[in-house]
């Protein structure tokens, strides 16, 4: 037994020996595109560049505001070029926050104020990297985290970010009140008995209602988790997927194109010992997988072949540790993505589908495709209102080309049924949207109701809603 570290090293120099060229061949024959062109720092009216994440989306806002209280907030959105855009980390894929307006930031909006029994009222600007911390120090956490913890609160909650766990709510669910200004400067208190249409609408929002300035959220007691990850047989992985969904408090997989395997990740709450989680690995299993893809792609079975040489006898790994540490899991390399969240009948069929398509059509793939189970709730643009669902990301390379997201993979997703993670990459839009959310059209008129001017939305929010 080797190391995961060691066959993921063997991975990134190895390989190239095999193939014939040694070290030198491998780096010249990487078949890496390009660094894709960069829009200018500033356009020609002076005005400077935002740009998302992954660098896919960007704009030259007019004006960009940083409030420091509420009242500042409310005072300036009555003034605010339009249209108005909300922005955390901008770790949406989608076209949300992109605006010539008014680029808003509610990092100045941030921290734990205050306590009512175990649900804590939390300024939305707050980043869930920071909030994890700030809750150990009650001994207090929230119930879940997702996968990347660099979100702002509110930008978490807009788009329905969740974690993974068939008990477990997405992040909205956790939600029981919320302070939203509006585009008018009036402040509104929202709960499941003080304005509830607004509360339903506005715990997944798109910052489509105005601008969500606290929440009051439950959280459950800080716990020890114990982090497993494995390494298995993918067909393996879709056989016990379900019973491990229902086994432990968070499960998901990763199925690893090209490779025959799939790495699972599994947290359970334990009294053990803190055993730290080591180095980050993930960042070096990519780098394998790229340089698979760039030495043997031309070849499935040679690629499939080195893939399992390399990586499927790879030891597991465990740590011990609060669950704020464990859940969420850094990501340097840039990608872009697009996620649906199916019905839990439907979630490992496509899943299945997904990965075949890309083994056959786009060789050029080398990001694991992941799976997670979510917990239903009622929120009206929640994916996972109605009924459980189980999530299928796929996830391209920045450098590399992504339409096949749309034309391969997309249609896989909408024939099972499944419902677009607002962040991420999808076509939808209009009277699609209001066939798969039973309280479309009552979203939309809070919406109305909230901004009959349309101040909060952007040219992407108008074609999302049909108003373009």
């Amino acid at each position: 037994m080797i190391s995961r570290r060691g066959a993921l090293i063997a991975g990134g120099t190895g390989v190239a020996v095999v193939a014939g060229g040694g070290v030198a061949a491998y780096k010249v024959a990487t078949g890496d595109k390009p660094e894709p062109p960069s829009p200018p720092s500033v356009d020609a009216q002076g005005k400077l560049l935002w740009r998302n994440w992954s660098g896919l989306q960007h704009a030259y806002p007019a004006a960009r505001l940083a409030p420091k209280d509420e009242g500042e907030l409310a005072t300036a959105l009555k003034v605010a070029q339009a249209p108005i855009r909300p922005v955390g980390a901008g770790h949406s894929f989608t076209a949300l926050a992109p605006t010539n307006g008014t680029l808003i930031s509610l990092d100045s909006l941030s921290g734990v104020i205050g306590w009512e029994g175990d649900e804590a009222i939390v300024r939305a600007g707050t980043r869930l990297g920071a909030l994890g911390p700030m809750l150990a120090e009650k001994g207090r956490a929230l119930p879940n985290l997702p996968d990347i913890n660099k979100q702002s609160l509110g930008g978490a909650l807009s788009t329905a970010t969740h974690g993974t766990g068939a008990g477990i709510q997405a992040m909205h669910g956790s939600v029981t009140g919320l302070r939203l200004v509006t585009p008018s400067g009036e402040v509104i208190e929202a709960d499941a008995t003080r304005n509830p249409e607004v509360f339903q609408a506005a715990r997944v929002s798109l910052g489509a209602l105005g601008v969500i300035t606290q929440v009051r959220i439950k959280t459950s007691a800080n716990r020890r988790l114990r982090r497993r990850v494995w390494l298995e047989p993918l067909e393996d992985a879709l056989a016990k997927a379900e019973a491990r969904w229902a086994q432990h408090r968070n499960f998901e997989f990763y199925a690893v194109p090209f490779t025959g395997l799939a790495a699972n990740i599994s947290h359970d709450e334990t009294d053990d010992p803190a055993l730290p989680r080591g180095p980050d690995q993930d960042t070096e299993f990519l780098q394998a997988l790229r340089g698979l893809r760039n030495l043997l792609g031309f070849a499935t079975p040679l690629r499939k072949a080195a893939a399992h040489a390399l990586l499927s006898t790879a030891k597991p790994e465990t740590a011990v540790d609060e669950g704020w540490k464990l859940l969420s899991t850094e990501r340097p390399v840039r990608f872009n993505e697009m996620e649906f969240h199916l019905p839990v009948e439907h979630q490992l069929k496509a899943l299945e589908e997904v990965v075949r398509t890309i083994e056959k059509e786009r060789p050029d793939v080398f990001f694991p495709i992941e799976a997670r189970r979510i917990a239903p709730d009622d929120a009206w643009l929640s994916p996972f209102q109605g009924g459980a669902r189980g999530s299928v990301a796929v996830h391209a390379y920045y450098r590399d080309d992504f339409t096949f997201l749309y034309e391969l993979i997309e249609p896989i997703f909408r024939r099972y049924d499944g419902r677009p993670h607002w962040g991420k990459l999808h076509t939808l839009n209009g009277g699609q949207l209001e066939a798969i959310y039973p309280r479309w059209k009552d979203f939309l008129a809070v919406r109305r109701e909230l901004d009959p001017d349309g101040r909060m939305l952007n040219p992407y929010l108008k074609g999302l809603f049909g108003l373009s």
